[in-house]
């Protein structure tokens, strides 16, 4: 990938490399390696072009590998709009919310859910935030092993539940939300990468409990939102703040449109810290001069309450840990867009209804704009080093009008979760045996046994 062509929108289409993906096959194209190897595939694409196209079946896609032309496609949100199976799948739970909802919907609803994410609202919780995750390490054991995996989504659903509602009104209800989150969301998998056709056709027992997780979620959240609009009291927390908003015209989100936020903050909230805490307690667990660094700053962070003199925290490494992770297993490994207007993209004419993508995962482990890119290293992200990144390189969160409104809230979440454990905590892995990423919504791991050791 030649970062100096194609510098930008207006780059001539002779600047581009366009190709076609190796390894098609008759009447299937490219699905065969896409669900057989996804990461490996996609990583791959970069080295053929700045444009690859794809067979999907009967169908081309293209997929979008350089950094300049995901740019294109982020920051013009009107013709590269939300689109494509993975988004028709994920309305079942979090119908026209704003993680997905199209161009024509997206600008009301980000300036009414905005200022629930504002920092001075979101300085409220990290009170939580440390208050559940030292609940969990309280329950852990010397020497005692405990399945990280598992208890990084049990605690950061439960982060994300009381943050939703306060303490003091949402008790029950976060157990409610507690039982039926993990149903929900392990029947989401199997619908986003089930083939078409097969998309409903789980297990009868599976389906049942699926449906009755999903229903109870539903009419809970339908409730707690009919108690808080009949209270009219700010709660201090994110559903208060969504039910205060209003727009330019005095009108605010309807029941329906609240509950779509709901529901995508709990998937998202859960998912997303979850998954990066795993694959931060991993990758340090293999790697202890990092861990080292880290736990000195945990330790001095602990010792300060949480602040220094200056109003700091003083987790820098620890963000830089957050970051590097971040870079090799972002959220959104694959997104999709539908153009809405005849369009060029890299000297590839687009119609109407034509679907292109990008991964994030294989944006970030290309070798030209990251050096040694398998290798887990946070100083990348030290003061020193952070500049020699390209512009457009790093997009865990996306970028443009449609960047992840939640990215400061998991940023926080996930560097005081680390921090936390890192005070009291080593943990290692009861196997040498390599971790390797599984490509579900967000790249995931399957168990994760850990040991605990107190420091």
């Amino acid at each position: 990938m030649a970062l100096t062509t194609g510098v930008g929108p207006g780059a001539a289409a002779a600047d581009w490399r366009t190709a076609t993906a190796p390894g098609g096959l008759p009447l299937l194209g490219h699905l065969v390696p896409l669900r057989r190897r996804p990461l490996e595939f996609l990583t791959s694409l970069p080295h053929e072009g700045d444009v690859v196209e794809l067979r999907m079946g009967r169908r081309t896609v293209h997929m979008v590998c350089h950094p300049d032309l995901v740019a294109q496609v982020l920051k013009d949100p009107r013709t590269f709009d939300r689109g494509g199976p993975f988004y028709e799948k994920t309305k079942l739970l979090m119908g026209n919310s704003l993680g997905n909802c199209p161009y024509a919907d997206h600008r009301r609803q980000r300036l009414l859910v905005q200022p629930s994410f504002r920092r001075e609202r979101i300085g409220t919780y990290p009170r939580v935030m440390r208050e559940e995750m030292a609940a969990e390490t309280a329950n852990w054991r010397p020497g005692g092993t405990i399945e990280a995996n598992d208890r990084m989504h049990a605690v950061t659903a439960r982060i994300g539940a009381r943050v939703l509602l306060s303490t003091d009104i949402g008790v029950g209800h976060v157990d409610r939300i507690l039982r039926g989150l993990p149903i929900v969301l392990k029947g989401m998998y199997k619908r986003m990468v089930a083939p078409v056709g097969l998309v409903y056709r789980l297990p009868a027992p599976e389906q049942r409990r699926f449906d009755a997780a999903l229903a109870d979620l539903r009419e809970l959240i339908d409730s707690i939102i009919r108690d808080y609009r009949g209270s009219a009291e700010d709660h201090g927390d994110l559903l208060s703040g969504l039910l205060a908003a209003r727009d330019e015209d005095g009108l605010g989100l309807s029941d329906q449109e609240i509950h779509d936020q709901v529901m995508n903050f709990l998937t998202a909230s859960t998912e997303t810290t979850a998954t990066a805490l795993a694959w931060a307690l991993q990758l340090l667990g293999r790697n202890p001069d990092c861990e080292r660094r880290l736990q000195e700053e945990a330790d001095a962070w602990a010792a300060s309450g949480g602040v220094d003199a200056h109003g700091r925290d003083g987790l820098d490494y620890t963000r830089q840990v957050v970051t590097e992770v971040l870079r090799l297993y972002p959220p959104g490994w694959l997104v999709t867009r539908v153009v809405t207007a005849d369009t060029e993209l890299g000297g590839v004419r687009l119609p109407v209804g034509a679907v292109v993508f990008y991964s994030s995962y294989a944006l970030h482990r290309n070798g030209e704009l990251f050096p040694d890119p398998e290798r887990f290293d946070p100083d990348r992200w030290s003061p020193e080093r952070v500049g020699e990144v390209p512009r457009g390189a790093m997009i865990p969160f996306g970028a443009g009008s449609r960047k992840c409104i939640g990215d400061d809230y998991a940023m926080v979440e996930t560097t005081l979760a680390l921090a936390t454990i890192a005070s009291k905590w080593r943990l290692r892995p009861t196997s040498d045996t390599p971790v390797h990423p599984k490509p579900r919504a967000l790249v995931g791991m399957g168990d994760l046994p850990m040991v605990t050791l107190p420091r």
